[in-house]
């Protein structure tokens, strides 16, 4: 069944904390006041357009959804529940701040019909979230999630790469630490440099050095494996384009790509092929279902390119719809590798030392 989500985005209201890459504005590209009126308006539009048979999720993005007044949070949650006592609708999805949720905040949500709860968590390292201004420490991460999940609801966990003072071995630690709490599915954002942030300011000071779109990729694709591994599924990589965030517009610095992701799922292809392939060869034909051909070609055509620099060989690619998640690899005309996604990614687990 396709599935289909509503988003409504809910502004920067009720947050206890401005951290230091955060402009709500710039990022949601909304600054009026969300109302029952206004969310009803957007559902019914986006009813208009999707079809039968679609699993369809209201989403309320943006903001910290249990920081703002609970009379604000009934009067949305209550239209929300309404398409989905409906039938029309079925999940309901919010996110919201590790130390915004309680008991009590566990018990509404319920009553209103919720099903998803998703964890701006950023990082579990505590000098990175001193130095993000966060406002919480990653004990507190434990237990909202250890709370959500007795709850009975869907846990997501959203992490970002490159905040102060981070590392490579530190986002693997976040990582590691998501594992441990074993959310239903993760975000990846990398972090970017926002107008009109205190981040900005630290970046034209020079105290603040975002990471390169290429060492984000490689932290982000080791990342990507580490929760294949551990059956988590990675439901975004890199952060939404906008007609506000793009690079040169709101996006100051940083490792901004439209099309990250694609760029994360290419590396690790290009990594597979580099464990496997003899060092010298004249031709290598990979097949695969024609949905992983781009991924496999790469974003610009990186790795057929990569392939013809490092090994001087040519590089092809056949799309077979009869191998479901696998991947098949000829080199010379030698079948070298017939793999599913699942044993490469176990096989980039231990080349990357995550297990």
């Amino acid at each position: 069944m396709k599935k289909k989500i509503i988003p409504i985005f809910v502004p920067h209201q009720g947050c206890p904390h401005d951290c230091i890459f955060c402009n709500q504005k710039k990022i949601t590209g909304i600054s009026t006041d969300m109302t029952d009126e206004k969310s009803r308006e957007i559902i019914e539009e986006a009813l208009e357009t999707i079809e039968d048979n679609t699993n369809i999720e209201i989403a309320f993005f943006g903001g910290s959804f249990t920081a703002i007044e609970k009379s604000k949070q009934i009067e949305l949650l209550s239209v929300a529940r309404e398409y989905k006592n409906r039938g029309i609708v079925n999940d309901i999805r919010l996110s919201t701040r590790p130390d915004c949720i309680d008991y009590e905040e566990l018990s509404l949500l319920k009553e209103y019909g919720v099903t998803v709860i998703e964890l701006g968590v950023q990082s579990m390292d505590e000098d990175v979230l001193i130095k993000s201004i966060r406002g919480h420490k990653k004990e507190v991460v434990k237990s909202s999630s250890e709370l959500i999940k007795k709850a009975g609801f869907k846990l997501g966990l959203q992490m970002m790469i490159g905040l102060p003072s981070d590392s490579e071995e530190k986002c693997i630690k976040t990582a590691k630490d998501f594992v441990n709490i074993g959310p239903d599915f993760v975000r990846i954002y990398p972090t970017l440099v926002i107008k009109e942030t205190l981040l900005e300011k630290n970046y034209i000071e020079g105290s603040y050095i975002p990471f390169s779109v290429e060492k984000a990729v490689d932290i982000a694709k080791k990342l990507m494996v580490l929760f294949y591994i551990n059956n988590i599924d990675v439901i975004r990589v890199g952060l939404q384009a906008t007609d506000d965030i793009q690079m040169g517009i709101d996006v100051v610095a940083g490792p901004y790509h439209p099309a990250f992701r694609e760029l994360v799922q290419s590396r690790i292809i290009r990594d597979y092929i580099d464990i496997i392939v003899p060092k010298k060869f004249e031709n290598i034909i990979i097949y695969s279902e024609n949905k992983n051909i781009s991924s496999i070609v790469g974003n610009k055509r990186c790795n057929r390119k990569y392939i013809n620099e490092k090994y001087k060989a040519k590089f092809k690619t056949v799309a077979d719809n009869t191998l479901i998640d696998e991947i098949k690899i000829e080199v010379d005309g030698k079948n070298i590798s017939e793999s599913s996604f699942a044993e490469i990614f176990f096989k980039l687990g231990h080349e990357y030392k995550l297990c």
